[in-house]
């Protein structure tokens, strides 16, 4: 089954976020990190058992890329110049308290990325595994950079909080 055969509910569209201040008018669009953890680590638990933990990891960054695209479409002013969008794109980081973003360096001849996340949504605070466990942000920076400079884009996650580090640290590369 190709993509346009599936049914309207399990394609994404941004759409499909919904009107949440309608939606949740006594709760909100808050809720606690651990829900969402709860939410991603099974899932991701099930999909390496169903699957293989090679697969699972290639369905997350597959997920964080539609993601990060979509939120760069939607939340990002991609004709902003480099600096101005970076600005943009920490504030917006930190406003939906996703992590707090750091470039370490962009080089805008190669498009050769090295960034941080700090106080991620996905892994701070997690126990010590020795492994890098975010895929799904792998993703959705290859997704951001990726739309934003119309090229496809890698990222690699060589730091993690749960192999002991205190950022995650990215490498992000042009295809």
């Amino acid at each position: 089954m190709d993509k346009k055969e599936l049914p309207g509910s399990m394609r994404f569209t941004w759409a499909m976020i919904g009107d949440v201040d309608e939606g949740r008018a006594n709760l909100g669009d808050k809720m606690p990190v651990a829900v969402y953890r709860l939410f991603q680590y099974t899932l991701r638990a099930t999909l390496a058992e169903e699957y293989g933990p090679d697969e699972c990891i290639r369905l997350f960054r597959k997920c964080g890329e539609l993601a990060g695209r979509e939120f760069c479409r939607n939340l990002l002013d991609v004709s902003l110049p480099l600096g101005e969008f970076v600005a943009q794109l920490q504030q917006r980081l930190k406003d939906m308290q996703i992590g707090i973003l750091r470039f370490e360096q962009f080089d805008e001849t190669t498009g050769r990325a090295v960034l941080t996340v700090g106080e991620d949504l996905d892994c701070s605070g997690l126990p010590v595994t020795g492994e890098t466990v975010c895929n799904y942000d792998e993703g959705f920076i290859a997704g951001i950079l990726g739309e934003y400079t119309k090229t496809q884009y890698v990222a690699i996650e060589v730091s993690c909080w749960a192999k002991g580090d205190r950022v995650c640290r990215f490498e992000a590369e042009k295809v």
